[in-house]
């Protein structure tokens, strides 16, 4: 049989197994659409959060359903939906690609590139909404989580699989936090995956120049929803920046997410609340709020050896006004998280940077997952400073403190000198226990304060010139046996003098 005659043959055979008759696919249409959302009719089939196709090629997903009607939010070109388009279910949900082709780019909630490189094909997709892992899959938070801010790292450490509230006002270094963190696993085994949501596009581009500019970018994901994208975009973007993460998760690697900002993110969930005719509560925020943030939240976790031992880290960024932590969303957050860094506008004004009350921030993991050198070292310390604090409040009102008096707070303000720290200028973890070790064995008490600066750019040359057993130690196991305390401090009272 010749070549021809065979592929004859294969055609014939197919087309006798071939199914024909008519196909029925339920078409809908949209009655009305403004305002990011579509009101469709005729889709009687179509359950809870279905993705939705428009004859256009827009999309969306099903929001809430009527007995007349679907509440359709749009994800994309919402101005060119109009009343009288034909609507399409898909029987599916909203997926995202994920893989190691999305490190180093920058996308927006539907994984389309933003950046103007190569466009990808992605193998793997993953529905944004994934149920969180069981109790039963889920390990002990020990492993630590270095941010390179040394008020944070030494105070309030946090841990792999912790969540971890930034909170505070307008412009007082909650996303520099976040940035310096990010910085400081560009050397570490951690992905990090930034979700930008409702923030200017000028404040985004300035991070993922910040990124590049340091090297970070190669190990991360930049996701952005812009505050000129729809609501819908904006609604998704944390859910999809979650499920992006959880892909190296999964595959036993460690990853960290921040969002900023969850403030935002409800603001835009309450406005797709009212536009689709849901009941409003306090503040206007459907009764559901508190769930939505929740059941995203709750997916950062350390997996069990079981589950491949991966972990993700959430770190979520809240805005307060006039340092309200008891409003309705900074409340339902500070609930659901392990802990908050709460900065302070009245420290940033007087130069305080990074700006953090140590009196109200706090870790519910902390000391557990420090590095066992700096747990020791910084021991007393946040005791120390917080003495410090109290005893200057008391001395504004004049008398002449005694010698013991003057002592502390001579050694509370290097404690508070230390842990000013530039923005984009994360330190080591070595560096962080060389100064603690400074400020604690009295090493600087003699030195002027604004000296402390200068100490610290010399800082990093001085431990690899003098001090190579204690910072090959440190970098190998996070301790430090006697020899190396000992080298440590020759180094240190060499570098003072």
């Amino acid at each position: 049989m010749s070549e021809a005659d065979a592929w004859l043959a294969r055609s014939r055979r197919k087309a006798a197994s071939a199914s024909v008759g008519p196909y029925v696919e339920p078409v809908g249409r949209v009655e009305q659409a403004g305002d990011g959302i579509a009101e469709v009719s005729g889709l009687a089939d179509v359950r809870l959060d279905e993705l939705l196709r428009f004859e256009k090629g827009q999309f969306g997903f099903a929001q809430a359903l009527d007995a007349e009607r679907i509440s359709c939010v749009l994800l994309d070109d919402a101005d060119s939906v109009e009343a009288g388009d034909r609507v399409f279910g898909t029987g599916d949900v909203v997926r995202v690609p994920v893989g190691e082709m999305l490190l180093g780019r920058v996308v927006d909630p539907l994984g389309r590139p933003l950046d103007g490189g190569e466009a990808f094909t992605a193998k793997e997709w993953l529905p944004i909404e994934r149920a969180a892992p069981s109790i039963i899959e889920r390990d002990l938070v020990t492993e630590p989580v270095q941010t390179g801010t040394l008020v944070i790292d030494t105070l309030f450490a946090l841990g792999r699989g912790q969540r971890e509230l930034i909170i505070g006002d307008r412009a007082t270094g909650k996303t520099t936090i976040a940035v310096d963190t990010i910085i400081s696993q560009k050397s570490s085994d951690m992905v990090c995956v930034y979700i930008a949501v409702g923030q200017k596009s000028a404040s985004v581009a300035r991070v993922i120049k910040a990124l590049r500019s340091h090297g970070a970018m190669e190990r991360a994901i930049v996701v952005v929803a812009e505050a000129a994208s729809t609501p819908g975009l904006q609604w998704i973007a944390p859910f999809a920046g979650f499920s992006m993460a959880e892909y190296f998760r999964d595959k036993g690697q460690h990853a960290l997410v921040i969002i900023d900002d969850l403030t935002k993110h409800a603001a835009s969930h309450r406005e797709i609340a009212l536009l689709t005719h849901q009941s409003p509560g306090r503040e206007a925020y459907p009764g559901d709020i508190f769930y939505v943030h929740a059941r995203l939240l709750e997916r950062a976790s350390k997996l069990s050896k079981v589950k491949g031992s991966g972990s993700l880290t959430a770190l979520p960024i809240a805005e307060t006004d006039a340092g309200n932590l008891s409003a309705y969303i900074p409340t339902n957050l500070i609930s659901i998280t392990d802990g908050q860094i709460v900065l302070d506008a009245r420290l940033f004004y007087e130069g305080q940077k990074p700006a953090v009350d140590v009196g109200l921030s706090v870790s519910r993991v902390g000391g557990k997952t420090q590095a066992h050198a700096l747990r020791d070292t910084a021991a007393t310390l946040r005791l120390d400073y917080a003495q410090f604090l109290e005893l200057e409040m008391f001395t504004r009102f004049g008398g002449m403190p005694d010698a013991r008096v003057k002592q502390q707070l001579k050694r509370g303000e290097r404690i508070r000198a230390i842990l000013a720290q530039p923005q984009l200028a994360p330190l080591s973890l070595a560096e962080e226990i060389a100064l603690v070790t400074a400020v604690q064995d009295g090493l600087l008490d003699e030195m002027p304060v604004t000296k402390i600066v200068e100490l610290r750019g010399k800082l990093k040359e001085a431990l690899t010139a003098s001090a190579e057993d204690a910072l090959r130690q440190i970098d190998a196991t996070g301790r430090l046996d006697d020899a190396g305390k000992a080298q440590l401090r020759s180094m240190l009272k060499d570098l003072v003098q």
